[in-house]
């Protein structure tokens, strides 16, 4: 691994080549509450959406490419090993956040068009419990746009058996919202068929990041919209709501568009969501 010593995980940097690995990245993670390794399936940079706050550099429109299921295993193996002995958090995690919490499938596109992607859910579940990591989830974070794919229900069903968890993007519930927000032109009525879907193949979670944009928080019209879409796709079938802010920049052309929310904010919307009858759990 060829981290230097100086360096220091933190939350508003999840730079994927932090261990100079090609498929395997550490960060912590506001979210799991603690140390996420993460598994990049893409990258090439490439995605079928394009989120106006999205992190990635150079982001492209596209798939995953072919994915060297031997360099990822040997990376795996490298970093969980070092995670165990103690010496990488010691030199480049701050305390506090030094457990390790999750492996997350996601990275710099949407992981699920791996064509792969059954197989590396596979392959993550055996060398996390050769780790001596069995209790640990295996996470997959994705814009869900692809489960209607029959590989990707067998690797939902694959991350079920592992105990393991979806963590499904919806940021809005108009149209027009998805369309400026995620770059795409959808149909709630599709989010809602591919959201239960996933909650009928593995504990799913929605995960969805508000902001201001060019100022302004989101509006009550558009939240309610939000909300009758989850409804819409069964409430008492989802885990929850992860609602989460900005806290690192977006490195798209929409990034002078996007502000970060006060937590205050991000409260009075976790209320309207609890009211609703979801659980909510936030991250500013």
């Amino acid at each position: 691994m060829t981290t230097e010593t100086a360096a220091v995980l933190e939350v508003q940097d999840h730079r994927r080549d932090f261990s100079g690995l090609t498929y395997v990245y550490p960060v912590i993670s506001r979210r799991a509450g603690g140390v996420s390794v993460g598994i990049n399936l893409n990258p090439n940079n490439a995605c079928n959406w394009h989120c106006a706050y999205c992190q990635v550099p150079n982001l492209a429109r596209g798939e995953a490419p072919p994915i060297d299921l031997a360099v990822l295993e040997r990376e795996l193996r490298q970093l969980l090993a070092e995670l165990a002995s103690g010496r990488f958090m010691e030199r480049h995690v701050p305390e506090g956040w030094r457990e390790v919490r999750d492996i997350a499938i996601s990275g710099n596109g949407e992981p699920t068009s791996s064509r792969q992607f059954a197989l590396v859910v596979s392959l993550l579940g055996r060398l996390r419990d050769e780790a001596g990591l069995a209790t640990i989830p295996v996470r997959l974070i994705t814009n869900g746009s692809l489960v209607g794919r029959a590989y990707v229900q067998e690797g939902l069903r694959r991350l079920a058996r592992l105990g393991g968890e979806v963590w499904f993007k919806v940021d809005a519930g108009r149209p027009e919202d998805m369309t400026r927000i995620n770059g795409v032109s959808l149909s709630p009525q599709s989010v809602v068929k591919n959201l239960a879907r996933s909650a009928g193949l593995c504990p799913t979670w929605v995960q969805t990041c508000l902001f201001r944009w060019d100022g302004l928080p989101p509006t009550e019209d558009a939240i309610r919209a939000y909300v009758h879409l989850l409804q819409s796709a069964g409430v008492a079938a989802l885990k929850g709501v992860l609602l989460y802010g900005v806290a690192r920049p977006s490195m798209q052309n929409e990034a002078s568009h996007v502000a970060p929310l006060a937590r205050e904010a991000l409260e009075c919307y976790a209320e309207f969501l609890r009211d609703a009858g979801l659980t909510v759990s936030i991250s500013p």
